[in-house]
C-alpha cells in the first residue's frame, strides 16, 4: 500500500496523461472490434470534436490546479475533513476516501448540474452527443470543467483527503468514465460481476437517452453504489435506446463546436413532455 501511495503522491504530469491516453485508447480498440451499436457515422470527426473538448478540460484542470494542492494542502496541515477526524487503517481509509470523493465530486456533482437549469445549461453539451463512445466521456463544456472542478475542491475540503488520494480518486475516474461510456458489447456475466462494484457501459447508456425520465437515473461515475441508494438506478434493454438530449438533436446542431459553446448563453429549452405510455 505504501507504494502505491508513494506513486500517487509523487504521480508526473506525463503519468497522468498516460493514464488518459492509454484507456481512450484500450477502449477506443474494444469497442471497435466489439461494438453494442455498429452506427454509420463519421467517427473521426466524431472523435475529433470530443477530443476538443477533452482538451479543453485539461486546461481548465491545469489553470485551477493549484486550488486542488492547496487544499488538499492545508486539510492535511490543520486536520481537518471526516478522514482527518476518523483514525483508520490506511487501506480502509483509502476506500471510504474514494467512496466519498466519488459521491461529493462526481455523483452529487452530476445530479446537481441536471436539477439546477444554469448548470444544465452547461452539462447538456455532454447528452447531445448522439453517437455515445468512449471519446464522450469527456465531453464537456469548459464552463461545466469549472463547476466539475470545483466539486472536486469542495469534496476535497469535506473529506480531508490528501493529495495522493486526490490524484488516485482522479486517475480512477477517468478511466472509469471512459470505460461506462464505451460502445462496447459486454457479456452479461462480466457486466453482473463489476456491477456489484462499479458503473458499467450497461448501466451508464440509460442515462444518455434522449428522453427523461430515463436520461434522470444512472448518475454514477466509480462506483454503482449511489444510484442504489438514493434511488435513481434502472435497468432497461441498452439496444433500444437512442442517444442524444430532445432539445438538441439536429445532428448539424449537435456537431459544431461554435454552436456547442453558445449554448449554455442562448436561452433555456424545456424538455419535450415525457409521454407515460413510451417506455424501453
Amino acid at each position: 500500500m505504501e507504494t502505491i501511495i508513494d506513486y500517487f503522491a509523487n504521480i508526473s504530469s506525463a503519468h497522468r496523461s498516460a493514464i488518459l491516453i492509454g484507456g481512450l485508447t484500450i477502449f477506443f480498440l474494444i469497442e471497435n472490434a466489439a461494438p453494442l451499436f455498429d452506427k454509420k457515422h463519421n467517427k473521426w470527426a466524431h472523435s475529433g470534436l470530443n477530443i476538443f473538448f477533452t482538451i479543453t478540460t485539461i486546461l481548465v484542470n491545469f489553470v485551477m490546479a493549484f486550488l486542488l494542492v492547496k487544499t488538499a494542502d492545508w486539510v492535511v496541515a490543520n486536520n481537518f475533513g471526516i478522514l482527518q477526524w476518523i483514525p483508520m487503517p490506511t487501506l480502509l481509509m483509502t476506500f471510504v476516501g474514494l467512496l466519498l470523493l466519488d459521491f461529493l465530486g462526481a455523483w452529487l456533482a452530476h445530479f446537481t448540474e441536471h436539477k439546477v437549469k444554469w448548470m444544465w445549461q452547461f452539462h447538456v453539451i455532454h447528452h447531445t452527443d448522439q453517437y455515445v463512445d468512449t471519446t464522450t466521456a469527456n465531453r464537456h463544456h469548459p464552463g461545466e470543467s469549472v463547476i466539475r472542478f470545483t466539486f472536486t475542491v469542495l469534496a476535497t475540503f469535506i473529506v480531508g483527503a490528501p493529495m495522493w488520494l486526490v490524484f488516485m480518486y482522479q486517475s480512477m475516474s477517468v478511466v472509469l468514465s471512459q470505460f461506462n461510456h464505451s460502445n462496447v458489447k459486454m457479456p452479461k456475466w462480466l457486466d453482473n460481476a463489476l456491477l456489484l462494484v462499479f458503473c458499467t457501459p450497461n448501466m451508464h447508456r440509460v442515462h444518455h437517452h434522449y428522453r427523461q425520465p430515463y436520461s434522470d437515473s444512472n448518475y454514477g461515475n466509480i462506483f454503482s453504489f449511489w444510484d442504489k441508494i438514493f434511488g435513481t438506478y434502472q435497468v432497461v434493454d441498452n439496444t433500444k435506446l437512442v442517444y442524444g438530449v430532445d432539445t438538441y438533436m439536429d445532428k448539424k446542431e449537435a456537431s459544431n463546436v461554435g454552436n456547442l459553446l453558445k449554448i449554455p448563453f442562448s436561452g433555456y429549452r424545456e424538455p419535450i413532455e415525457y409521454d407515460k405510455e413510451e417506455s424501453l
